[in-house]
C-alpha cells in the first residue's frame, strides 16, 4: 500500500534542529525545497517567517554551514529570503539601492534590492548604482536575515563587509520587519 505523502514544509516547521543531526537537517531543507513526489513544486513560502527564524536560531553553525555548502539548496533558500524582503519592507522607509554579494568571489550570488516608492524590489541581475554593497558568507546572511545575528558584530568579526554609505548600512535592518523566533 502506498505511503501517504508527508508535507515537507510541515515537517520542517515542526523540527527542532537541536534534536537532529547535520545530515538530517540538510535532508529536511532539501525535501522542503524540491519537487514533491506528485510532481508539484514544494513552496518554501508556506514556511512562516517565524518558523524560519526559529529554525535558524536553533540550528548549529555546522548545520547551517552544511546547508549552505549545497549550491542549489543555498540558492533556493536565498532566493526565498530575498523574495520575502518585499513583504517585510517598511513602506515609506528610505530610498536606495542595496547590492548584496553572498558567498566568495569564486562562488558568489548577487542580489539587488531597489528601495523606492514604498516598495522593495529584488533582482538577481544588478543594474543600478548601489548606495551600499554588502558582502557576507551565506550562513552569516541567513543568521542576519532571520534576526539571529547582529550586523555590527558580523562587521567587527570580519564576516560582513560594507562598501559605500556606512551610515545607511548601519540602519538597514531597521528598514525591514525581521521575524522573531
Amino acid at each position: 500500500m502506498p505511503q501517504p505523502e508527508t508535507d515537507p514544509i510541515a515537517a520542517l516547521g515542526e523540527v527542532d534542529p537541536k534534536k537532529v543531526g547535520k545530515e538530517e537537517f540538510v535532508a529536511l531543507l532539501e525535501a522542503a525545497s524540491e519537487i514533491a513526489d506528485s510532481g508539484a513544486p514544494v513552496d518554501l513560502s508556506a514556511l512562516r517567517p517565524e518558523q524560519f527564524a526559529r529554525l535558524i536560531s536553533r540550528a548549529s553553525d555546522a548545520q547551517i554551514e552544511a546547508v549552505m555548502e549545497r549550491p542549489e539548496l543555498r540558492e533556493r533558500i536565498l532566493d526565498e529570503v530575498f523574495r520575502r524582503m518585499g513583504e517585510h519592507y517598511k513602506a515609506g522607509a528610505a530610498e536606495a539601492v542595496v547590492r548584496w554579494r553572498i558567498g566568495t568571489d569564486d562562488d558568489l550570488l548577487r542580489y539587488e534590492c531597489v528601495l523606492a516608492d514604498g516598495k522593495c524590489t529584488v533582482s538577481k541581475d544588478p543594474q543600478h548604482e548601489p548606495r551600499v554593497t554588502i558582502t557576507t558568507p551565506p550562513a552569516e546572511f541567513l543568521k542576519l536575515a532571520s534576526g539571529n545575528a547582529s550586523a555590527p558584530m558580523l562587521f567587527m568579526k570580519g564576516k560582513l563587509k560594507v562598501a559605500g554609505d556606512l551610515g545607511f548600512a548601519a540602519g538597514l535592518t531597521k528598514l525591514f520587519q525581521i521575524p522573531k523566533a
